[in-house]
């Protein structure tokens, strides 16, 4: 019986020993992870800024026919569908007046 107690004694001790470091190590882990954190961010920015430094960008001429390829396009589709909304429209109140 007074070996129970002994033990159970040894292991309350024991086990507040190990809150004590595991709290320890708590702490000290949180401080590795903000530094982690912290030049992650670092090491990601850097990375980022050497590939951006990769590329190839294009010139301001090509930018500007680009553009002006795409602005044309979009006008051409918008006058495509202008013109069937407005054939469609004109069938609709041929059809209307048809049946009234």
């Amino acid at each position: 019986m007074a070996k129970n107690k002994e033990n159970a004694t040894q292991q309350s001790v024991d086990t507040k020993a190990v809150k004590k470091v595991d709290k320890k190590n708590d702490k000290k882990s949180n401080k590795k992870a903000d530094k982690k954190t912290r030049t992650g961010v670092v090491q990601k920015t850097k990375e980022v800024t050497g590939e951006l430094k990769k590329v190839t960008w294009p010139t301001f001429g090509k930018v500007v026919k680009t553009t002006g390829v795409v602005i044309s396009v979009v006008l051409i589709f918008a006058l495509v569908l202008l013109g069937l909304d407005r054939l469609l429209s004109l069938v609709y109140d041929l059809l209307v007046r048809a049946v009234a």
